[in-house]
């Protein structure tokens, strides 16, 4: 098998925008390139990477799974080039961090336009991504500062984790403001919008209220704090919400209690062990340390896990 490597960008610009025009855009060639590509690569991988249903690409099992090496290496090679612009164009250098979701709509933009302001050469690459995608980022040295939700999967990191106390969360005008505090008695008969069942605080919600004897109803599941939040303000129901998702959301709509027992939520600031951090890389740090811990609970540090 000889794959190269314009195949696998033709690949992933698809699954990135969703369709031939889309990656045509992006990399700068005709849909017919592009598409001749991708039946490259299909041949030679001799797997079915896409349905066609009336026009539409729809990614195969095998896709998605493909997709998720390939990504890394796409976007280490855009890495490679934005490092040769940058030597070229004589930056003094580049700030490389990569965080969850829930600290890309207002705090991380809020904290690299801090940092970026005494700094007007700065060049920034910046990503939002799941936990896990962000460790291999960190590992394969595409990023040399991560956040990320815990556990920490890798021993070949170095993190410093906090802990924050997530609010309960339910719509302006509810009942639910004559309380000062929510416990799971109170809550029983609330519908709840959460996390998928493997998020920290779906698992830690879910005990509490199986500890208390309580029943909890959960009525809509996604994947991000913003999507929780906007069901909450849509009246569908209560959500345990981290601090940095309501902080940043500027429009209302909502009100906040405590939650007791609280619900945690454990974040890290994540490095690779082994590669020493660019002279950008430690000055951000020693930025991002503190403001990310005026929000925690508390913290600790050390090394990953074994």
């Amino acid at each position: 098998m000889s794959l190269r490597f314009r195949q696998l960008q033709a690949f992933h610009a698809i699954m990135e925008t969703g369709t031939v025009t889309g990656a045509a855009s992006v990399l700068g060639i005709s849909q017919p390139g592009i598409s001749n590509l991708l039946a490259q690569l299909e041949r030679e991988a001799r797997l079915p990477l896409f349905e066609r249903n009336k026009g539409r690409l729809l990614p195969t099992p095998e896709a998605e799974l493909l997709f998720r090496e390939v990504d890394t290496v796409v976007r280490g090679l855009d890495h490679v080039a934005q490092a040769v612009t940058d030597l070229q164009n004589k930056h003094p250098g580049q700030l490389q961090v990569a965080a969850p979701h829930l600290l890309s709509f207002g705090f991380m933009p809020q904290e690299i336009a801090r940092f970026a302001a005494s700094r007007p050469n700065l060049s920034v690459s910046f990503q939002s991504q799941y936990s896990s995608k962000i460790q291999e980022w960190v590992i394969s040295g595409l990023f040399e500062v991560g956040v990320v939700e815990m556990p920490i999967l890798h021993d070949t990191l170095n993190y410093q984790e906090f802990h924050f106390e997530t609010l309960a969360t339910f719509p302006e005008g509810s009942p639910l403001t004559q309380y000062d505090v929510l416990t799971a008695e109170l809550l029983e008969d609330e519908p709840f919008i959460v996390m998928g069942p493997e998020h920290q605080t779906h698992r830690r919600t879910r005990d509490i209220f199986q500890a208390e004897g309580r029943t909890w109803r959960t009525k809509i599941h996604t994947h991000l704090s913003e999507n929780l939040l906007s069901f909450v303000k849509q009246g569908m129901g209560v959500a345990v919400i981290d601090p940095f998702t309501v902080t940043f959301d500027a429009e209302g709509g909502y009100q906040t209690r405590p939650f007791r027992p609280a619900v945690m939520l454990d974040l890290a600031i994540i490095t690779a062990k082994g590669r020493p951090l660019s002279a950008i890389a430690q000055e951000f740090l020693a930025q991002l340390t503190p403001s990310i811990a005026s929000y925690a609970t508390h913290s600790d540090t050390g090394a990953a896990a074994s």
